[in-house]
């Protein structure tokens, strides 16, 4: 998009399909004090802003996930689903940095004519929540009636919902935190020196740390899932098996897998991204700042979560004003905020409930 037209969508795309390209072409500094002239979001949205403008739900996505919530999540996104294009104005946002679209490691930098690569300028969780908010403008968005993520999209939610408190109706932050846990930042630190052990990371291509990706993911999931799911899903049908273990041939699936669709630098900066998650950066202090959030929360977490145990979906409920707590079993381990659809659809169907009979009573003692 040429930089003298309004910030908005690219001439090819279409309201409720895939491609869709916001671009903002006002300075925008990061937290890490790096100035962009300019940067482009990648975004979906299903189903139309009503009339009144209270149906908008934001769904952010977790680490390497795309805007289209449909996709990732859906057994809580579609027709007849729990969110409903139907009924709702369903608005997905790819993260900067991310390798689907929004501004990101491979796009050039306009400082050099080349790509960024290891010079990306890599965004906070709070640097992508104010780079999220001029499109909430342009999409003519005033209030969200529920903004919802899990993990790295639940530490977005939590950072927008603190900088503009009066913007959310409702929020369900599930299995994440209000500052990036020495837990998890160890997970994320070990997968970057996977990707640099890679001979090959320091290459000025696109296909620069891609063994180092696939074992960096190969860590990764040890902290996604749980032991019990590796017991039931990878165990081995014979006692005489010496090589080539289920659980081997698996984790090397998934790091193939993953370097189909994404890449090294996207991986290593977004890892960067929820390190730097701390909500009370700058500010008073974290239960200050989770103190500022108005929104009717429901906070979901995961029985067995090993990188965001539930002790801290617990402080998020217990400090946040008036949220409510709610755990799920999974043997998923974290993976579970993606896959237990059923549990977490009554977990909120039951909490907008009770928030309409809230309402109600308000309404009728004035």
């Amino acid at each position: 998009m040429n930089s003298d037209k309004k910030p908005g969508l690219s001439s090819s795309s279409e309201r409720g399909t895939r491609g869709e390209v916001f671009t903002y072409n006002k300075p925008f500094r990061l937290e890490s004090g790096a100035l962009l002239n300019q940067y482009h979001l990648a975004y979906t949205t299903l189903g139309e802003l009503n009339e009144t403008k209270d149906n908008a739900v934001w769904i952010f996505h977790a680490l390497t996930a795309n805007s289209d919530p449909s996709e990732w999540w859906s057994g809580l996104v579609g027709e007849g689903k729990l969110f409903d294009p139907a009924k709702h104005f369903i608005v997905g946002v790819n993260m900067p940095g991310s390798a689907y679209g929004s501004i990101g490691p491979l796009d050039i930098n306009p400082l050099t004519d080349k790509p960024y690569y290891h010079d990306f300028p890599w965004f906070t969780t709070r640097d992508m929540i104010r780079a999220y908010d001029p499109l909430r403008k342009f999409l003519g968005i005033e209030k969200i009636y529920i903004g919802i993520g899990g993990s790295m999209g639940g530490q977005q939610l939590l950072e927008w919902a603190i900088e503009e408190p009066q913007l959310f109706e409702h929020i369900i932050p599930i299995a994440t935190n209000a500052y990036h846990s020495a837990w998890g930042i160890a997970f994320n630190a070990s997968q970057r020196l996977a990707i640099e052990a890679d001979s090959t990371w320091k290459n000025k291509a696109e296909d620069a740390g891609t063994e180092g990706l696939k074992a960096a993911r190969s860590i990764a999931l040890l902290s996604y899932r749980h032991y019990d799911a590796y017991g039931i899903s990878q165990i081995e049908e014979s006692n005489d098996v010496l090589e080539s273990f289920k659980s081997e041939s698996y984790q090397r699936y998934q790091g193939d897998k993953l370097v189909k669709r994404f890449n090294a630098f996207s991986y290593y900066f977004l890892s960067k991204g929820m390190d730097s998650h701390n909500v009370g950066r700058s500010r008073i202090s974290i239960e200050g700042a989770l103190k500022e959030i108005t929104a009717k929360t429901l906070v979901i977490g995961i029985s067995n979560d090993v990188l965001f145990p539930v002790s801290e979906q617990q402080f998020l409920a217990n400090t946040i004003s008036g949220a409510s707590f709610k755990s799920i079993e999974s043997f998923y381990g974290h993976d579970g905020f993606l896959l237990e659809y059923d549990q977490i659809s009554k977990a909120i169907t039951h909490f907008l409930q009770q928030s309409q009979k809230t309402d109600f009573k308000k309404q009728l003692t004035g």
